[in-house]
């Protein structure tokens, strides 16, 4: 995990000692290693949980890994509807860019690939100007579609996206895997136990049952998913699930790590150059 830098404190004798002391006790202790990891990622989505998930990630002092996509959002505070990287949450992406999460890309529509015609790919958008309107893209277009978010993130942030993006829904196959291989971006989906069911109905999954079933089923080394807010859903999952699921989760002996520190994405670059 990245750490703060410690103060450099010389070595000192005699009546430097004092000093010397005062440093060691600025420094403290170093923060102990996270050797039971898990990995919280968050799609984008409605926005009406987003501020209130920063806070609790701000107060458990847990980093997180954001996927972004331009999705509809619902006003928030002052903030009217809009989209979630619109300029009314381009100050938001850069305050928690600043924190040191991490971040991926989620395509610009949030496309679902739906297969193959005509070796193009067919994905339904669930955002933009035609949602539910299918669309046929090349793997140079669906690329393309990867890089705009990036694009936006570096816009509002100052900082550079790393190559790595989760598909909406999970939807992929191998031919368009090897695609985004080639140019460049790796695909993360999410364990099964990581599965968190923030977009299930909540008659059915209330979040009672949600909070049990992940501190029951979440081991060392999952990638948990969660979402910025979900529509369909009636009772939201954050603002009763996310503190106590954290909680739980270290009592249980793990720690939390951003996909910088996942053994299978720590080496994945800033995003290709266009």
């Amino acid at each position: 995990m990245h750490r703060a830098e410690r103060p450099f404190c010389m070595k000192v004798s005699g009546a430097a000692a004092a000093v010397a002391l005062a440093c060691a006790m600025a420094s403290g202790p170093a923060r102990a290693a996270c050797t039971q990891p898990v990995y919280l990622t968050f799609d984008t989505g409605h926005m009406g949980v987003a501020p209130l998930i920063d806070r609790v990630l701000d107060q458990a002092q847990v980093k997180a890994t954001f996927f972004l996509a331009n999705e509809r959002t619902q006003p928030v505070g002052e903030r009217p509807s809009g989209t979630s990287l619109d300029d009314h949450w381009a100050p938001w992406w850069k305050a928690l860019a600043r924190k040191g999460h991490d971040f991926g890309s989620h395509t610009w529509d949030h496309g679902i690939y739906r297969g193959m015609v005509e070796g193009q790919f067919k994905l339904v958008p669930t955002a933009g100007p035609n949602p539910g309107k299918p669309v046929l893209l090349d793997a140079q277009a669906y690329c393309a579609e990867l890089a705009r978010p990036a694009q936006r993130f570096e816009q509002m942030t100052g900082q550079r996206m790393r190559a790595i993006f989760r598909a909406p829904g999970g939807k992929t196959s191998p031919a368009l895997l090897a695609a985004v291989q080639r140019c460049g971006w790796h695909h993360v989906p999410w364990t099964d136990a990581g599965f968190l069911g923030d977009e299930l109905p909540s008659d059915r999954y209330p979040n009672d049952r949600l909070l049990k079933q992940a501190l029951q089923r979440v081991r060392a080394g999952d990638i948990l998913l969660a979402h910025l807010g979900i529509w369909s859903r009636q009772d939201a999952w954050a603002p009763a699930v996310l503190q106590p699921l954290i909680q739980g989760l270290k009592a249980k002996g793990l720690c939390f790590a951003t996909l910088r520190d996942h053994p299978q994405y720590r080496m994945v670059g800033p995003v290709p150059s266009p």
